[in-house]
């Protein structure tokens, strides 16, 4: 193996939380599958497996940090005002993982698992997704901003780039990449209907949805706002 062991404990983590997941796997055996001689390897350098899983946010992170804010860069530059656009602003920075074989497709099911729990209780700070969040904002309904659309977004992204990491490394996702912005496209524009209207006057959505995206903090403990 080459690379420092800090490295090859990362590549390890990876690799084995992507395929069983953050909770079944114990730092003694990415410690024992990074080939580490020291026993207590992973815990020296990480503390636990929370600083284990944020190491490898903070490996992808810069990478994905810099293609969307390139994106919100030409979108701001430009006239249009237009939703598809920004959907790719939020899906094509973390698709080009995809094709990273540093850990890109391990670090998508990681992502994946962490925004889909009820409370990540790691620092998921993105600033560019705050960013992308106040662009969006006053694209969308009132109403739409209240049912937490951009965080449907958000969560339906991730879900299925972790999902596409898991199956068989292709070697062109760009139709894959496409239709998951036009998917992200479509929540983001669909209309909130008269019933949803309606169910919302006579029960109001309470908690909070959204990820701060510029704090990694949820505004209120819970992520389902109906009850």
């Amino acid at each position: 193996m080459t690379g420092t062991t800090r490295d090859r404990l990362i590549s390890a983590a990876e690799r084995l939380f992507a395929e069983r997941g953050i909770d079944a796997v114990s730092l003694r055996e990415i410690t024992r599958a990074s080939g580490a001689r020291n026993a207590i390897a992973a815990q020296y350098h990480f503390n636990d497996r929370s600083g284990m899983v944020q190491a490898i946010l903070d490996k992808h992170r810069p990478d994905v940090e810099a293609r969307r804010n390139a994106l919100l860069d030409q979108y701001e530059a430009s006239d249009a005002r237009d939703l598809r656009l920004l959907a790719g602003a939020l899906v094509r920075p973390p698709a080009a993982k995809l094709a990273d074989p540093d850990g890109g497709r391990e670090y998508l099911r990681v992502y994946a698992d962490l925004l889909n729990r009820p409370q990540p209780h790691l620092d998921l700070r993105e600033p560019s997704l705050g960013r992308w969040r106040d662009l969006v904002g006053p694209l969308l309904e009132d109403e739409a901003l209240t049912l937490h659309r951009r965080f449907t977004a958000m969560l339906h992204t991730a879900v299925e780039l972790g999902r596409r990491a898991r199956s068989t490394s292709r070697d062109d996702d760009r139709l894959f990449t496409s239709w998951l912005v036009d998917v992200v496209a479509a929540i983001l524009a669909a209309p909130v209907s008269p019933e949803t209207r309606r169910l919302m006057k006579d029960n109001p959505p309470k908690g909070s949805a959204e990820i701060d995206g510029a704090s990694g903090r949820q505004e209120q403990e819970s992520r389902e706002p109906f009850t």
